[in-house]
């Protein structure tokens, strides 16, 4: 890669802020193959050198791409001035990077969110035009049966008016006159699934989005939890886009 300024480095990396990368150099807290660089204006190549900072040693990526659990009562944003956001649960290295939610969770969804500061591929992934598959697992009250699930294949009406796309409504089990389904959807419209069960006469009790695209939640995460996408992962989302592959 082409060699960039040290503190531009630092502040892509999310180590800290340019400004605060100059303080931070004074002190003796950079240095560059084993010596201490006290001029953040100096361009180096973190490819080919070994540039440091407060001893660990610094690999540059230029995007990041995470996975996180989101859990109950968190709002998928970037901040809000009363309310926990997701971010609040990212270490600051990537919070200072600018990563945002690809998409979004409602405060009562739980489930996979994906988080990147790559602009083009969240675009891609949240374009209507691409039309990239998600999975969710609900417990609605009601009882839904083989009407229920044509009516999602055909495309759902909504109480408002709202025409949904078709969507895929599989019905695990009905006990208790509540029913345990899947439904997989091509698009993000506002509370949609929600909508699209009451309209059944079957209002959500609980949401998880278990998939996004070719990427499944991963088991080992808790809620609040997060990890960076495996190479494999992000590979299949880049392969997935505009191609409509889902989880399988």
């Amino acid at each position: 890669m082409a060699a960039q300024r040290i503190d531009k480095l630092l502040a892509a990396i999310g180590c800290c802020s340019r400004r605060e990368a100059a303080v931070f150099a004074k002190k003796g807290a950079v240095a560059v193959d084993g010596v201490i660089c006290r001029d953040v204006s100096r361009k180096v190549d973190p490819e080919t050198c070994c540039l440091t900072f407060q001893g660990r040693r610094i690999g540059y990526q230029e995007h990041v791409y995470l996975m996180m659990h989101k859990p109950l009562g968190v709002l998928s944003a970037t901040e809000d001035r009363d309310q926990k956001t997701v971010l609040d649960l990212l270490p600051r290295q990537y919070r200072s990077r600018g990563v945002f939610p690809v998409g979004r969770l409602d405060k009562e969804t739980s489930g996979l969110l994906l988080l990147t500061d790559d602009g083009a591929l969240g675009h891609a992934l949240t374009s209507p035009r691409h039309h990239v598959p998600k999975v969710y697992h609900a417990v609605a009250d009601g009882i839904l049966g083989q009407s229920d699930m044509d009516a999602f294949a055909a495309g759902l009406e909504l109480r408002d008016g709202t025409k949904c796309r078709p969507a895929k409504l599989d019905i695990r089990q009905v006990e208790n006159e509540k029913s345990d389904v899947l439904v997989t959807v091509q698009e993000g419209k506002y509370h949609q699934i929600r909508r699209m069960l009451a309209a059944r006469n079957a209002p959500v009790l609980t949401l998880e989005r278990l998939c996004e695209g070719p990427v499944r939640l991963d088991p080992a995460l808790q809620p609040g939890q997060w990890r960076e996408l495996t190479e494999q992962e992000l590979e299949s989302l880049r392969a997935a886009d505009g191609a409509g592959k889902g989880c399988e």
